[in-house]
C-alpha cells in the first residue's frame, strides 16, 4: 500500500506544483488552448440546429423561428447544469489547493447527483406542461404551424435535460481541477455527434425540428459518457456513491459558488422570451434574425468564455493556497488580450453583418433585421472583455453575492428593463439596440464592484 499513497501524494504534489508554481501567462494558454475549444464547440452546438433548419425545403424562416423560441428553455436547463457545476467546481478547487481533498471529493460526488436530480424532475415536468411552455415562450403574433413546432423542438430536447446538466457538472469539475484536456474530449465528441446528424436527420431523413432536436439529444448523451469516463483517468476525483452528502453545508456551498451562473444563464432565458416576444410582433423574420444574431454573438462570446475558464482554475485553486498576486496578475493578463481579441472579431462582424446572417438565412426580411442587430452588438463587443472577467474573477474567490449581481447585470438588471422600454420609444430598432445598450451599462456596474475586490487582494 505504501508505493501507491507515494504515488499519490507526488501526483497531488506535481498538480499543486503546475497550479502555483507556473508563469501565470503560460499557465492560463495552457489551460485555456482546451477550453477556448470547448466553448466553440458549444457555441457551433447551438449553432447547428439553427444552420441546417434553416436550409429545410419548406417553412425554414418558422422552423428557424421555432429552435429560437425553445432556446430559453435549453438556457433554463444549462443554467442549472452551470448551477451545480460551478457550484461544485469552484469548491472542490479551493479544496483542492488547501488540501482539503475528502471534502472536495464530496462535492464532486454530491453536486453530481444534484445536478441528474433536478435533469429529471425538469425533463418530467417539462413535457407535461409543454403547450403551456411553448404558449409563454412564443409572442401572441407567431403562427400555430410555429407554436405547433416549437413544442416539437422542446419536448424531445427536455428528454435529454439530465444529460445535458450532467455532462456541464463533470465538465466544470474537470476544468477547476485543471484537466481542460478531458473536459474539451467529452464536448468535442458530442458536437461532432451533433453535426453529423444534423444534416442526416433534418435533411436526408426530412425530419426537420424533429431531427434537429434528436441530434442534439444525442450529442448530449455522447458528451455525458465521454466526460464520465474522462473523470475517472489520471488525477481526477472519482464519483463515488459513498462520498454523496446532500446536506446543508455543500448545498450552501453549491449556492455560494454557482448562484452566479444560476443568474446569468436563467436571466439569459427571461431575456431572450422577452426578445422573442418583442420581436415576435414584427413577424417570424423578426424573431429569425434575433435567434440568429443571439447565437453569432454567443459563438463570439465563446472564445472569450473559454479562455476566462482557462484562468477560473487558476484563480481558484491560488486563491485557496493564499496567492493572491498571482490572482491578479491573471485578472489583467486576460481582460488586456481579451479586449483586443474581441475588438478584432467585433470590426471584422460590423463590416460583414449582411454575409453573416446570410450563412443562415437568405430571407431578405431576416438579414435586413439581422444585420442592424448584430452591428450594433459589435459596437459594445471590445466591452465584455472586464465584464465576463470580472465575473469569472469574483465568483472564483467565492464572492457570491458581488458576483451574482456581476452576472445578473447583462441579461437582467440592465436589459429586462430596456427590453421593455426601447421597444416602445423605437419600434423595431429598440429591439435591435437593447443588448448593446445593456453591455454599455453592464460594464458600469461589473467594473466597480471587481475593483473593489483587486484591491482588498
Amino acid at each position: 500500500m505504501w508505493p501507491m499513497r507515494a504515488e499519490m501524494k507526488n501526483k497531488t504534489t506535481d498538480r499543486h506544483a503546475f497550479l502555483t508554481e507556473t508563469p501565470v501567462p503560460k499557465l492560463i494558454l495552457k489551460l485555456s488552448v482546451p477550453t477556448i475549444i470547448s466553448m466553440l464547440v458549444t457555441g457551433l452546438y447551438n449553432m447547428a440546429d439553427t444552420y441546417f433548419v434553416g436550409r429545410i425545403p419548406e417553412n425554414a424562416t418558422l422552423a428557424t423561428a421555432a429552435v429560437g423560441i425553445v432556446f430559453p428553455l435549453m438556457a433554463v436547463i444549462q443554467a442549472f447544469g452551470f448551477f451545480f457545476g460551478h457550484g461544485s467546481g469552484n469548491f472542490l478547487s479551493r479544496m483542492l489547493g488547501a488540501g482539503e481533498k475528502e471534502k472536495a471529493s464530496q462535492m464532486a460526488s454530491t453536486g453530481f447527483v444534484m445536478a441528474v436530480i433536478m435533469g429529471v424532475f425538469i425533463a418530467v415536468t417539462g413535457n407535461i406542461f409543454i403547450k403551456p411552455i411553448a404558449s409563454f415562450l412564443a409572442s401572441e403574433d407567431v403562427s400555430e404551424l410555429t407554436l405547433s413546432l416549437t413544442e416539437t423542438y422542446g419536448r424531445i430536447i427536455l428528454i435529454g435535460a439530465p444529460f445535458m446538466m450532467a455532462q456541464f457538472v463533470i465538465n466544470n469539475q474537470l476544468r477547476f481541477q485543471g484537466s481542460a484536456v478531458y473536459a474539451m474530449a467529452g464536448l468535442l465528441a458530442g458536437a461532432v455527434i451533433n453535426v453529423i446528424l444534423d444534416p442526416l436527420l433534418i435533411l436526408a431523413l426530412d425530419m426537420g425540428v424533429q431531427g434537429a432536436a434528436i441530434a442534439t439529444v444525442s450529442g448530449q448523451i455522447t458528451s455525458f459518457f465521454i466526460l464520465f469516463i474522462g473523470s475517472r483517468r489520471g488525477e481526477n476525483i472519482r464519483l463515488h456513491w459513498k462520498d454523496i452528502r446532500i446536506n446543508g453545508y455543500y448545498l450552501l456551498q453549491v449556492i455560494n459558488g454557482g448562484a452566479p451562473s444560476l443568474f446569468r444563464q436563467g436571466l439569459a432565458a427571461i431575456s431572450t422570451m422577452l426578445l422573442n416576444r418583442a420581436a415576435g410582433v414584427y413577424g417570424e423574420p423578426a424573431i429569425a434574425a434575433m435567434s440568429i444574431v443571439n447565437r453569432i454573438v454567443m459563438l463570439l462570446y465563446s472564445a472569450l468564455i473559454g479562455f476566462g475558464q482557462g484562468y477560473q482554475p487558476v484563480c481558484s485553486y491560488n486563491f485557496g493556497a493564499g496567492l493572491t498576486a498571482r490572482v491578479k496578475e491573471g485578472f489583467w493578463f486576460c481582460v488586456k488580450w481579451g479586449t483586443v481579441f474581441l475588438s478584432v472579431l467585433a470590426v471584422g462582424c460590423f463590416i460583414f453583418a449582411p454575409e453573416v446572417i446570410t450563412v443562415f438565412r437568405e430571407d431578405p426580411e431576416v438579414v435586413a433585421v439581422g444585420k442592424v442587430a448584430l452591428r450594433a452588438q459589435c459596437c459594445a463587443l471590445p466591452l465584455s472583455a472586464m465584464v465576463i472577467m470580472s465575473n469569472m474573477m469574483l465568483q472564483s474567490i467565492g464572492k457570491g453575492v458581488k458576483a451574482s449581481i456581476t452576472s445578473s447585470a447583462r441579461n437582467g438588471i440592465c436589459f429586462i428593463p430596456l427590453i421593455l422600454l426601447l421597444p416602445n420609444i423605437f419600434g423595431l430598432f429598440g429591439v435591435e439596440i437593447t443588448q448593446t445598450a445593456a453591455d454599455v451599462l453592464t460594464l458600469a456596474i461589473s467594473f466597480p464592484i471587481a475593483l473593489s475586490e483587486l484591491k482588498k487582494l
